[in-house]
C-alpha cells in the first residue's frame, strides 16, 4: 500500500483536518515534475555523467564569516532553505527561506514551501493544545486518585489507624539501611538483596506518585531513598513530606451523582437535594472504581491517538520532503526534518511519559498488579474478521436464497394463490409471518449501512458509543439477519397448507403455533444472560430499548433517540405483534380464524400501538428541551406531535371510511410529510444549503459523487408519501390488502435504511468540524473549587 492511502487509512476521524495535507503537497511536487520535464535541456551523446552539483562555481577555500563546522562544510554548495523560527500572536511557528527562488521554475518551489510551512505550523499548533488539555486532564485526574485512595482506606480501614507516611518511611528505610550494611553488595546475593531493598521503597513511595509532571517535587523523596541505598549509606536524610495527610482531602470532596435514574429524574423535576455526602461502604468504592477506570481507558485511548498523529505526521513531513529531493536533485530533507524533530511535535515527551505513567497507575490501582490483564484493557486488541462468520454468512445468504425458490416454485406447482383458503391464510397467517420479513428487512438496511460508514470512514462506533472491539460489523449483522430469515421461510414451508384436514376439520395444532414458537425463540435469545450470540450488542440494543420506553425519565443521548425513529419506521411490525396476542390468545388458531378487528380493545390499542414510537420522540425532545433550552428540539416535539395526529386519523380512516376522517387524514397526513421531509433534508442531513460550496448540498460530503444525495433527497420525498396508498385506497385485484399494507411499510424501512446513512453522515462531520474524538466521561468526584481558590 502506498504511504498515502495508509496515512489516510490511519487518521483519527474526526482529526482529519488536523493532519498534514500529504495529497495536496504531493500535487505541488508533482507540478514541479512537470515543469522541470518541460524545461529540461536534450540530452547529448557527451552529456555530463556526473551530478550537477559538481559542475557549479567553485566557491573558494576561504570564508569571510568564519570558519565552517564539518557538519556544514559538505552541504555549502547545495544549500537550498533556511528554516527559521518566528513569533506570530504569540505562538511559536516556523518560516522556510528558499534560497535558489531566482532559478527557473524557483516560483513553483517557493509555493511549495509556503504551504509545507502553513502545514507544519498547522500540525504542531494542534498538537501543542491537544497536548496542554490531557495535562489538564492528568491534573484532574490525579486529584480524583488521591480521594480514591483516601475513600478506599476510610472503607477498609474504619477504625481510622492510619499512620503517618513520613515516618512509617523514615522507619521503614532505616531497617533497610540497617539490613543492606550487613550485607556484601560485591556478592550476588548481596546485589539481589539490595535491588530487593529498592523494589520495597519504589512500592511504598509509588502510592503518592501523580500522572503528570507536576508531582516530580513529591518524588525526590523516594528517590533520595534509593541514591542512599544504593551508596550504602546507613544513616539515611529523609525529607518530610509536606503534602497534607491522604485523609484530608476527602474533607473538600463530595460525589457526583453521575448516575441518572428515573426516581433521580423525578427529584430533580421536584427540586429535591440530591445526596452529595461520602458514604463510605463497599457498594460506592466498586461504583467509584468503575467510573475512574473508565476515565482512564479513555484518557489512555487519547494519549495513544495524540502519539500516533505525532508519529504519522513526523512521517509523512519526512516522506514528502524525501519526494521533493527526488523530484529537485537537492538535498533539502535533512534541514527542514532536523527543524521538525527540533519542534515541539517532535521534541515534546510529555505524552510518552504521561503513558507510562497511567500505565503503572491503572496495573497497580485496576488490575490488581496484573500488568498483562490491565494492559488487555487499556489496549484491546483489534477485532478480527474471523472466516468462519464469512463463511456462515454465505451459507445462510445461500440457504435464503434457496427457500426463496423453494416457496416459489411450491406455490405454483400446488396453484396455492388460487385455492380456497388462500383468502384466510392471508388474513390470519401473513401478517404473523410479515413480522420477520419487516425485521430481516430493516437488518439488512442496517447491514448496508455499516458497509458504507466503513467506506466513507464515518466513525459509527464513536458516535453510537459502543465498548470498543464490541461492534458488530455487517457481516455479524448480515449472518443474523440470514439466520432469522431462514428460520422464518422455514416455518413457512412448514405452515404452507391451504386446506383444512377433512377428517379432524382442523389444521395441525403445532404447524399453527410454528410463528409463535420462533417468535418466542427469537425474544428468548435477545434476553439470553450468557455470553454468546454478541451479548454485549444484545445488552447495549436493551438498554437504550428501556430509555426509549422510559423517556423523558432516561438523559436523552443519540443512541436513543436513533432507535426511536428506528421504530416510528416499524409501525406495522408493532401491530403485528399486538395480532400475535390477539390471534394465539383470543383467536381460534386451530380453524385459522379470529375476531381482532371486531374488537373495541383490538382497536383501541390499534392506535396506541402506532403512536408509542412517536410519543416516545415527543417526550425526548421535550427532555431536551428542558435540559438544552434549544428551541429547535421544542419545532421537533411539534413535527412529532403533527404525525402522531396524522397517523390516529389515518388509523381512524382504516377502520371507518367516513369522509370526514378522510379529509380529516389528508390534511394532518400532508402537513407532516411536508414538514417531515424539509425537517430530514434541512437538519437532520444538513442538505439544501443555497450559499454552500456545493450548491443545495452541504460544504463537507463524504461522497464525492454529488449525484448520489439528490437521488436520495428525491427517494425520501417519494417515499415519505407511501402513506398515500391507505388514504386513497388503492386495490390491485392481484394483490391482498395485508400484501399491500407489508409493501408500504417494506418501503418505509428502505427510506429509513437511506436516512440513516446521511443522519449519521451528518453528525460525524459535525464531530470533525469540532475535532471531537471522545466522548466525556464522568468522574466521581467533585471539589470544593472554593476552597481550592482560597488555598
Amino acid at each position: 500500500m502506498k504511504f498515502g492511502k495508509e496515512f489516510a487509512a490511519q487518521m483519527v476521524p474526526e482529526w482529519q483536518e488536523a493532519y498534514m495535507d500529504y495529497d495536496f503537497l504531493k500535487t505541488l511536487l508533482k507540478e514541479i515534475q512537470r515543469f522541470k520535464q518541460r524545461n529540461r535541456p536534450p540530452a547529448t551523446p557527451g552529456g555530463l555523467k556526473r551530478k550537477t552539483t559538481l559542475y557549479r562555481a567553485f566557491s573558494g577555500l576561504t570564508q569571510k564569516h568564519g570558519p565552517i563546522s564539518p557538519s556544514s562544510a559538505s552541504d555549502i554548495e547545495s544549500q537550498a532553505i533556511l528554516v527559521n523560527s518566528v513569533s506570530r500572536d504569540g505562538d511559536p511557528s516556523y518560516e522556510t527561506t528558499f534560497l535558489m527562488s531566482a532559478e527557473e521554475g524557483g516560483e513553483y518551489e517557493l509555493v511549495y514551501f509556503r504551504r509545507l510551512d502553513d502545514e507544519f505550523n498547522k500540525v504542531d499548533k494542534f498538537y501543542r493544545a491537544k497536548v496542554q488539555e490531557v495535562m489538564k486532564e492528568a491534573a484532574i485526574l490525579n486529584k480524583q486518585m488521591d480521594a480514591l485512595i483516601a475513600f478506599r482506606i476510610k472503607v477498609e480501614n474504619p477504625q481510622g489507624t492510619w499512620f503517618d507516611r513520613s515516618v512509617e518511611m523514615t522507619r521503614l528505610a532505616s531497617d533497610i539501611a540497617a539490613s543492606t550494611a550487613e550485607l556484601s553488595i560485591s556478592t550476588p546475593a548481596g546485589a539481589r538483596a539490595s535491588r530487593r531493598a529498592l523494589d520495597v521503597i519504589e512500592e511504598s513511595g509509588e502510592s503518592s506518585h501523580g500522572l503528570s509532571d507536576e508531582s516530580s517535587d513529591d518524588n525526590k523523596e523516594s528517590d533520595n531513598i534509593k541514591q542512599n541505598v544504593q551508596a550504602k549509606r546507613p544513616p539515611l536524610n529523609i525529607k518530610t513530606n509536606k503534602r497534607p495527610a491522604p485523609l484530608e482531602v476527602l474533607d473538600r470532596v463530595k460525589i457526583n451523582n453521575t448516575l441518572e435514574t428515573p426516581r433521580s429524574t423525578i427529584k430533580s423535576v421536584l427540586r429535591v437535594p440530591q445526596q452529595t455526602e461520602l458514604k463510605f461502604n463497599r457498594e460506592n468504592l466498586r461504583k467509584i472504581e468503575d467510573q475512574l477506570r473508565r476515565a482512564f481507558v479513555v484518557f489512555y485511548q487519547k494519549l495513544r491517538l495524540l502519539k500516533s498523529y505525532s508519529f504519522l505526521n513526523m512521517l509523512a513531513f519526512s516522506k514528502i520532503m524525501k519526494k521533493y529531493d527526488k523530484i529537485t536533485s537537492r538535498n533539502a530533507s535533512k534541514s527542514y526534518m532536523k527543524m521538525v524533530d527540533n519542534s515541539y511535535l517532535g521534541s515534546s515527551d510529555e505524552v510518552p511519559k504521561l503513558m507510562e505513567r497511567v500505565e503503572a497507575t491503572f496495573i497497580k490501582h485496576f488490575s490488581n498488579s496484573n500488568r498483562s490483564k490491565g494492559m488487555n484493557i487499556l489496549r484491546p486488541t483489534a477485532k478480527r474478521e474471523r472466516h468462519r462468520t464469512t463463511f456462515s454468512t454465505g451459507f445462510f445468504a445461500g440457504c435464503t436464497a434457496a427457500l426463496v425458490i423453494a416457496l416459489i416454485l411450491i406455490m405454483r406447482a400446488h396453484n396455492i394463490l388460487h385455492k380456497a383458503g388462500q383468502k384466510q391464510y392471508m388474513d390470519n397467517m401473513f401478517p404473523l409471518y410479515s413480522l420477520f420479513a419487516f425485521i430481516v428487512l430493516h437488518m439488512l438496511m442496517y447491514a448496508a449501512n455499516i458497509y458504507f460508514w466503513r467506506r466513507y470512514r464515518v466513525n459509527y462506533s464513536f458516535i453510537f458509543g459502543f465498548k470498543q472491539g464490541t461492534e458488530l460489523g455487517y457481516r455479524q449483522v448480515l449472518l443474523v439477519s440470514f439466520a432469522i430469515s431462514v428460520l422464518a421461510l422455514l416455518t413457512v414451508l412448514s405452515n404452507l397448507d391451504m386446506d383444512i384436514d377433512p377428517r379432524t376439520k382442523d389444521y395441525n395444532e403445532l404447524s399453527e403455533a410454528l410463528p409463535l414458537i420462533l417468535l418466542v425463540v427469537l425474544i428468548a435469545l435477545l434476553f439470553l444472560p450468557f455470553n454468546i450470540l454478541y451479548r454485549s450488542s444484545r445488552f447495549f440494543f436493551l438498554v437504550c430499548l428501556f430509555h426509549c420506553i422510559a423517556a423523558p425519565l432516561y438523559k436523552v443521548t443519540l443512541p436513543d433517540f436513533f432507535l426511536a425513529d428506528q421504530f416510528t419506521s416499524q409501525v406495522q411490525a408493532l401491530r403485528s405483534l399486538e395480532f400475535y396476542i390477539c390471534y394465539y390468545g383470543w383467536g381460534d388458531f386451530k380453524h385459522r380464524q379470529n375476531a381482532c378487528k371486531a374488537s373495541s380493545v383490538y382497536q383501541t390499542f390499534y392506535f396506541v400501538v402506532a403512536i408509542i414510537p412517536y410519543m416516545s420522540r415527543l417526550l425526548q425532545c421535550l427532555r431536551r428541551l428542558f435540559e438544552e433550552k434549544d428551541p429547535m428540539q421544542g419545532y421537533n416535539g411539534l413535527k412529532y406531535f403533527l404525525t402522531i395526529v396524522a397517523v390516529c386519523m389515518r388509523t381512524a380512516l382504516s377502520l371507518d371510511k367516513g369522509l370526514g376522517w378522510k379529509i380529516t387524514a389528508w390534511i394532518f397526513s400532508v402537513s407532516a410529510a411536508i414538514v417531515g421531509t424539509y425537517w430530514d433534508l434541512v437538519f437532520d442531513w444538513g442538505l439544501l444549503n443555497r450559499n454552500s460550496k456545493n450548491r443545495w448540498l452541504r460544504d463537507k460530503l463524504l461522497v464525492p459523487q454529488k449525484s448520489v444525495y439528490f437521488i436520495a433527497m428525491g427517494l425520501n420525498v417519494l417515499l415519505r408519501f407511501a402513506w398515500l396508498q391507505t388514504v386513497l385506497n388503492f386495490n390491485f385485484t392481484f394483490l391482498h390488502r395485508n400484501t399491500m399494507i407489508t409493501i408500504v411499510a417494506s418501503l418505509e424501512i428502505i427510506r429509513r435504511g437511506i436516512w440513516n446513512f446521511f443522519r449519521l453522515e451528518n453528525e460525524h462531520l459535525n464531530n470533525v468540524g469540532k475535532y471531537r474524538a471522545f466522548k466525556s466521561v464522568p468522574l466521581p468526584f467533585n471539589y470544593d473549587e472554593d476552597e481550592d481558590k482560597d488555598e
